[in-house]
């Protein structure tokens, strides 16, 4: 009896849970001046969206900022590293293209060619195989793990004023079946104790 409710449950989970995405990976990050390094007392603060599609290779960048204490100077990934170290810079250098600069508030939407070599920073493509595809995996590797941040520089902090560790966003079909799982152990610990 307990594994034909533990296979129902399996099989309304499977039911229930929206189709995939086309290979999207999310990662998100809460942007601040104390999560820098070294940390400051910056007010500012923003939030960074990551959008990765291993279909077609491209990485989208969705970022808003406020409050910051300077203008804007800069703004990239940096990968690879643990809180609250630094890393180098992943993406494309000095800045993203068509980042509001000069400013202490905006936001930022762009979507990258990551098959193109001129989406990275050069170094990142050498340390990573010397290849576009090497500095690719590199990066969604970090993301995944956490150890790649968004970072927005200023003039009152050229190292960088606000910042935060982009963090992957699960996806609705594990909340569905992490559901479904919990509602069987629930149901087969009533059963028992009944």
């Amino acid at each position: 009896m307990k594994m034909n409710l533990l296979f129902t449950a399996g099989l309304l989970a499977a039911a229930v849970a929206p189709p995939a995405a086309a290979l999207d990976s999310i990662y998100t990050a809460q942007l601040n001046g104390p999560s820098e390094f070294p940390t400051n007392s910056s007010p500012g603060t923003g939030s960074a969206i990551i959008t990765i599609n291993l279909d077609q290779h491209t990485m989208r960048v969705q970022e808003s900022f406020s409050g910051l204490t300077a203008n804007t100077t800069a703004a990239h990934i940096h990968c690879c590293t643990a809180a609250p170290d630094t890393a180098g810079v992943a993406t494309t250098i000095p800045t993203f293209p068509e980042f509001p600069l000069n400013v202490t508030e905006g936001s930022y939407d762009h979507t990258f060619d990551m098959t193109l070599a001129s989406s990275y920073n050069m170094a990142f493509i050498v340390t990573n195989g010397g290849t576009v595809s090497g500095a690719f995996d590199a990066l969604v590797a970090g993301l995944d793990h956490g150890t790649a941040y968004s970072n927005i520089h200023t003039s009152a902090f050229p190292g960088g004023e606000i910042r935060g560790f982009l963090a992957p966003v699960p996806e609705p079909e594990a909340y569905a079946m992490l559901m479904a799982g919990l509602a069987a152990i629930s149901l087969v610990a009533r059963r028992r104790r009944g």
